[in-house]
């Protein structure tokens, strides 16, 4: 799923391929967004042919310029938007689907928010680990290093995953 939602990115974006840089641009940007963050990314960069190495520092760059504005503003934002009509349900709607993970940290707050991170799985990842540390009132900078270190750790999963590293170790 997530490939098919990068090759149409991708082809949305494809003037982008023309320009100088442009295919790392493509790469940060789908780095920067939720739901494909990093994976998406790197699975972009096998995609588009690029470095492992430049779309490796890229990726997490893109994946980790949202964080600390999660973080330390969706509270006062969700809060904000429950006051207006019509965004109520929505907000509720997403404080929801982030609160419904809640049970991988319940224990452990910080290896548990590290591993809900950095294990690839759908529905886990930057945006939703950082939306939830959040919503749960977590120790933002313990929350931050959590966080960061998950980046890390999905990046070199994914890097094996996007780049046909484990195919030729397993070969």
């Amino acid at each position: 799923m997530v490939e098919s939602i990068v090759n149409s990115i991708i082809g949305a974006f494809s003037g982008l391929q023309n320009i100088a840089f442009g295919k790392e641009i493509l790469v940060f940007i789908i780095s920067c967004l939720p739901i494909l963050e990093l994976r998406g990314g790197l699975i972009a960069a096998a995609l588009l042919k690029l470095s492992p190495i430049t779309s490796y520092i890229i990726a997490i760059i893109g994946n980790i310029l949202p964080i600390p504005f999660i973080l330390w503003l969706i509270t006062p934002i969700f809060n904000w938007l429950k006051k207006r009509k019509g965004l109520a349900k929505i907000v509720e709607k997403l404080e929801n689907k982030a609160l419904s993970k809640k049970d991988a940290l319940e224990k452990g707050e910080f290896i548990g928010l590290l591993l809900f991170v950095g294990i690839p799985l759908p529905g886990t990842g930057a945006w939703t680990g950082s939306m939830l540390a959040a919503l749960l009132g977590m120790d933002k900078k313990k929350a931050l290093l959590a966080i960061l270190l998950g980046v890390f750790l999905a990046s070199i999963i994914m890097m094996f995953v996007s780049f046909g590293i484990l195919g030729s170790i397993i070969s």
